[in-house]
């Protein structure tokens, strides 16, 4: 899609906007196969185009004008920013960069990541995931204190990197007023925790947040898993998002959605345990018996052979079902 189709197309739809908006946002992720421009502006159109009430979004240009620009619309359309940046590395440049961007557009709060990928795939050996252990107990060292030096809260997610024991503990260590987590609700399916029980533990810690709802599938290697529209899957959104309210009474939620194949978790494999020495089989056996009891009434979708509008189609629905959930049955709403 050009840019000229793109910003028309946002504009005939933010023409017929629904009386009641979500204040639920969106992740950039939510439109990855749209793949409009990834800047805070064009995006803060498109997510208030579909209904939605903010966005999480990376800051790619720093110019004062532009960063004002980008606020001014904020304001007007009552929109929420949150930024998202990569976690700081011995050079922390760009992150405070960032920091200070983040302020100048009044976003929130700004969310990382330690990993970009899955635990159970990215490393081959125990001795890899301990050197990435290491590295990012260093990235959190630097991030609390330039989080407080530039009073800008900080929430790093649990990305399918660390089981909610792991983050648990990660939280007590380096946790502050502005250093936390970023809360994904479906994430650690993948690594055999139950979702409610991670919202739980990891909720008194929350920065921000990206909600979602899990879809799950037996296959011949564990189960395969996949975002669905918010009230069609396997997580107690309801339960979870009071949780969350109970301690973070401000705390703002963005879908993340992202219009794909099922993710292959591969827990009945040798490769899947090289990076869990401490878990045993009652993770497998609970989380078997939690796919074997959701079994979907068709198999979870896929967009593999569709063609490009068919799969234009499916996020521009699993977007639209997903804000309409969240406004009509979440209490997020306007």
């Amino acid at each position: 899609m050009t840019r000229r189709n793109f910003i028309a197309t946002t504009a005939a739809s933010a023409a017929m906007q629904p009386p009641v908006r979500c204040t639920m946002g969106l992740s950039p992720d939510c439109f990855v196969i749209l793949r409009p421009p990834r800047t805070a502006h064009d995006l803060l159109e498109k997510a208030y185009a579909v209904g939605a009430g903010g966005i999480q979004v990376p800051i790619t240009n720093f110019e004062p004008d532009y960063l004002k620009k980008v606020r001014s619309r904020a304001e007007e359309l009552g929109m929420y920013l949150e930024v998202t940046t990569a976690s700081p590395g011995p050079d922390t440049a760009l992150f405070e960069k960032t920091l200070q961007a983040a302020k100048e557009i009044g976003a929130g709060c700004v969310r990382t990541v330690c990993l970009s990928g899955r635990r159970y795939e990215t490393f081959n050996s125990l001795e890899q995931w301990k050197t990435f252990v290491a590295e990012s107990m260093q990235k959190f060292e630097r991030m609390g204190p330039l989080a407080n030096k530039y009073k800008m809260p900080v929430g790093v997610e649990n990305h399918k990197d660390w089981t909610a024991e792991d983050y648990l503990a990660i939280l007590k260590k380096y946790s502050s007023e502005y250093l936390g987590v970023c809360l994904d609700f479906g994430n650690n399916v993948a690594l055999l925790d139950d979702p409610m029980e991670v919202v739980e533990s990891l909720a008194p810690y929350v920065i921000n947040t990206h909600i979602k709802d899990m879809g799950v599938e037996e296959y011949e290697d564990g189960f395969l898993l996949s975002e669905v529209p918010l009230g069609t899957g396997i997580c107690d959104l309801k339960r979870m998002v009071a949780t969350v309210l109970k301690v973070r009474p401000s705390a703002k939620f963005s879908l993340d959605f992202l219009t794909r194949d099922p993710l292959k978790i591969t827990c009945l494999t040798e490769k899947y345990w090289l990076t869990f020495p401490e878990r045993n089989g009652k993770y497998l056996a609970r989380s078997l018996a939690m796919v074997r009891k959701n079994k979907p009434s068709k198999p979870l979708p896929r967009v593999t052979g569709l063609d490009r509008e068919a799969q234009l189609q499916m996020e521009q629905e699993n977007v639209k079902k997903s804000i309409a959930y969240a406004r009509d049955h979440l209490g997020l709403r306007s």
